[in-house]
């Protein structure tokens, strides 16, 4: 009888294409289970419900959150960077996953913000130490401003102020070492790369369209967060859309 093999158990946290000449890689962070029935707003929690069993899911939605690598060959860009490490082991990936996909993090010189909530901003820094030390951090500046002013942490209601805080204290490391640049408009920030402002979600909410070779691919943040219910019904917002009719616009 053949010996018993053990079995792996996991699975591959990135998946790679190319696009023209550019390799674009998808890096997961992990999974955040989230009740959509109850987050979802302005459609019929009974419509939800519905339009996620016809897709086989249940109201409560394991939902991927991912980082998107783009080697050029001149510049190694990342779009968003996860969570960061959590107490939670079901996020926190990226770099991880960076690491199984080939690449170093000292390797990537450009990270492209979609928008500075925790998950997507959370593993610029780690234990006040650059987590990619030799990149340029790029966001949009209605989206700097918004988070950045001190004001605005002020203002915040307190169960929103942890979230300006956070913002806050990282791009404090960040501008210190003289990693942090913004921009407006949409000119190109390489090669290939534009930005294209979506906002709603976030008042500087970025997705970024990516051309090479006449293929293009556009990578968004946060957009939509229940494929099931917000394609067919882009009314559909999420209770955390900082402004849900600009929200549905975007969409």
């Amino acid at each position: 009888m053949a010996e018993a093999t053990t079995q792996v158990k996991t699975q591959p946290g990135h998946y790679r294409q190319l696009l023209g000449q550019y390799e674009i890689t998808a890096l997961s962070d992990g999974t955040n289970a989230m009740p959509m029935d109850k987050l979802l707003t302005h459609t019929d929690p009974n419509t939800i419900r519905q339009l996620l069993a016809e897709k086989s899911l249940s109201p409560t939605v394991e939902t991927s959150i991912n980082a998107f690598l783009i080697n050029t060959g001149k510049n190694l860009v990342l779009i968003d960077t996860g969570n960061g490490t959590q107490a939670n082991s079901n996020v926190g990936k990226v770099q991880k996953n960076l690491l199984a996909s080939g690449y170093r993090p000292e390797q990537v010189d450009t990270i492209l913000m979609t928008h500075l909530h925790g998950d997507h901003f959370g593993g610029l820094v780690q234990n006040g130490k650059l987590s990619y030390p030799n990149a340029t951090v790029y966001v949009s500046q209605k989206e700097y401003d918004f988070w950045l002013d001190p004001q605005h942490l002020a203002q915040a209601a307190p169960e929103r102020k942890p979230a300006f805080q956070r913002v806050q204290d990282v791009f404090k490391i960040l501008a210190a070492a003289n990693k942090v640049k913004t921009f407006s408009g949409d000119a190109p920030l390489l090669p290939g790369i534009t930005p294209v402002f979506a906002p709603g979600h976030t008042p500087g909410h970025t997705a970024y369209s990516i051309v090479s070779d006449g293929n293009k691919l556009l990578a968004w943040g946060d957009i939509v967060h229940a494929e099931a219910v917000q394609m067919p019904i882009p009314e559909t917002t999420i209770s955390f859309d900082s402004d849900m009719d600009q929200a549905t616009k975007t969409r």
